[in-house]
């Protein structure tokens, strides 16, 4: 490790030396179009946006209603309610400051090194501090990169060598099955318990996991995605606790930090009252989540420790794009207004959701309602057992095994370097949700341990096509609850 962040160093004073490093962005001529960010911000009467007028998402190649109209073979969906980005239009402030950019009819390299870009990053520490209270991150210690998964998988190269251990608390985030897969590590899964109404972890279980020699490194989800949970102050100083006691670093995922529920709060790794625990964590954040710009590529980690920076920023490749750029600049400068607008209507939609299946949909079971983030874990047993998903799932690998004999391919060889995912009942009900009630979920089985008999379900959209896709679901589960 010694040996990368001295290198890390020098790669450092290469790409700013050819202007690529450090922690300033430029945009030159494109950051007069902030000025936009902040009239739109002024111009939302009485400070309310509307988010019952859903942007209509098919036929733009969404991969949460386009995608799934193709996958599940099926000619029109009620919602799409599967991968996590939401239905609502743009921030007004976005909007405005990506029309004005587009003006400028030259899209070359742009200047990574100009100091006036400073105040950009400035702006990320600001919008923390004050909306937080994070005082950890600094412009030393902050580098920014093309997404989450790419600061996380470049922290990984740097602590987790291929064949080590990644301690995750289950069920959790798909996305770092495969950030595992592509670092060539393994899953070290602590499940969970569903302890009245909320998903809490195991803490035996949990540290006999950090326990072992060959774990290197803990990935938290906070808040946690799929299970909702927002974490508290002393549960994540346990964990970190834990974690520092066994040499495991933290990998903080902080994406869904902005949709915390009424009543509940957000609490960062970062400002946990123990140095020794902060120290031993990176955490990473991006508005792609918060103003729904996923497709933009901007984020961005920090840690207060300096080695843990420079060893994750030797493997990082900052891959940013200018209207990325542009686009966050612009949330987090004229945004504000319609993000807390957002969040409460999220909020509603939750509370919504929750009493209305509790009420309507007796074959699925909801605990309290989510904490954070805009998902909702359910459990589907009831709807599984019903249709058979079971043998619906072996019949179906049982036809794909058939199939690759006839051709004479390897399909258990195939399967176990995961080129071939055997399909499992929570596919089976995934289809089936789609053919029977148009709505399209995340099947449970790739969170982990725990997914089984689970779906995720995204409720970042109106209310209107909420309650459509909860109506048509209650109709197609009433005619198999006899």
């Amino acid at each position: 490790m010694e040996q990368n962040v001295k290198t890390g160093q020098n790669r450092r004073s290469f790409l700013r030396n050819a202007g690529l490093g450090g922690s300033v962005l430029a945009l030159g001529p494109l950051a007069a179009s902030l000025s936009s960010a902040n009239a739109a911000e002024k111009a939302a009467v009485g400070g309310k946006y509307d988010f019952d007028n859903i942007a209509n998402r098919v036929g733009h190649d969404s991969v949460k209603w386009d995608g799934g109209i193709r996958n599940e073979h099926v000619d029109h969906l009620v919602a799409g309610m599967g991968i996590a980005d939401m239905d609502y239009k743009a921030a007004p402030a976005i909007t405005a400051a990506l029309r004005k950019a587009v003006q400028y009819d030259n899209w070359g390299y742009i200047d990574m090194g100009q100091p006036g870009r400073k105040a950009w990053l400035q702006s990320i520490v600001d919008w923390n501090h004050k909306r937080y209270g994070i005082t950890a991150m600094n412009m030393g210690n902050m580098g920014y990169t093309t997404g989450v998964h790419a600061g996380i998988l470049a922290t990984m190269h740097a602590y987790a060598p291929p064949g080590s251990k990644v301690l995750l608390a289950t069920p959790i985030y798909n996305g770092f099955y495969g950030d595992i897969r592509a670092t060539k590590t393994v899953a070290n899964e602590s499940l969970m318990k569903f302890v009245n109404g909320r998903w809490e972890i195991d803490w035996n279980d949990f540290e006999g996991k950090a326990s072992q020699p060959d774990t290197k490194i803990s990935i938290l989800c906070n808040p946690q995605n799929p299970v909702g949970r927002a974490w508290t102050r002393e549960e994540l100083t346990r964990y970190g606790e834990i974690c520092l006691k066994h040499n495991v670093l933290v990998l903080a995922d902080e994406i869904h930090c902005d949709f915390i529920s009424k009543g509940q709060k957000y609490i960062p790794f970062s400002t946990l009252e123990n140095k020794a625990i902060v120290d031993n964590s990176i955490t990473y954040k991006s508005v792609s989540k918060s103003f729904s710009l996923a497709g933009m590529k901007c984020a961005w980690f920090f840690t207060t420790n300096p080695e843990v920076y420079k060893a994750t920023a030797f493997n990082n490749h900052a891959d940013l794009n200018t209207l990325g750029m542009v686009s966050a600049e612009a949330a987090y400068a004229g945004g504000e207004g319609w993000l807390n607008d957002c969040t409460a209507y999220i909020s509603d939609n939750h509370d919504f959701a929750n009493a209305y299946i509790k009420k309507n949909i007796p074959m699925i079971k909801v605990g309290n309602a989510p904490e954070g983030t805009y998902l909702q874990w359910i459990d589907v047993t009831a709807i599984a057992d019903k249709i058979g998903a079971k043998k619906m799932a072996a019949d179906a690998n049982q036809a794909a095994k058939d199939a690759a004999s006839k051709m004479g391919t390897d399909y258990s060889g195939r399967a176990a370097m995961g080129e071939v995912r055997e399909q499992t009942p929570e596919d089976m009900v995934q289809h089936w949700m789609a053919k029977n009630a148009f709505v399209q979920l995340n099947a449970g089985t790739s969170y982990g341990l725990g997914g089984a008999n689970h779906m995720r379900m995204n409720i970042a959209t109106s209310r209107k096509t909420l309650k459509a896709a909860l109506d048509s679901m209650a109709a197609a589960t009433k005619k198999i609850s006899a």
